[in-house]
């Protein structure tokens, strides 16, 4: 862990670093699924295309919940902003809006680690 602190200051950056991160995944596994989308037949196309979008589906989750948490934590009553309270007051309840009304349904009906719980408790 110290290793990996040694190259951000802040844990802030160490976040911020994991989103840019979660959204490069995004942003090749989308191209990528425009791109076998538009080449149906290919081999390549319907042996990876729905882990593809199995990706895009959860990395964009994962990117939609940091940036909320990114606005929750950066705008939380009490911090020193340079905008007045009330746009930061918004901005704090926005992030807990995104946060609230993301597709959790990703990671726990879809999921596999979901559906072996589910089963072990019936």
């Amino acid at each position: 862990m110290y290793i990996i602190m040694a190259f951000f200051e802040t844990t802030l950056d160490l976040f911020l670093a994991f989103i840019i991160f979660i959204k490069i995944i995004f942003a090749i596994s989308t191209v990528g699924h425009i791109i076998f989308t538009f080449i149906p037949d290919s081999i390549l196309g319907k042996k990876y295309d729905s882990k593809l979008v199995y990706w895009k589906e959860r990395t964009e989750f994962i990117f939609i919940a940091s940036m909320a948490i990114l606005l929750i934590y950066h705008f939380k009553p009490g911090n020193n902003k340079p905008i007045n309270r009330e746009t930061s007051i918004l901005f704090f309840i926005f992030g807990w809006i995104i946060l609230i009304t993301a597709n959790w349904e990703l990671f726990f009906t879809e999921s596999n680690w979901y559906k072996k719980l589910v089963s072990a408790l019936k």
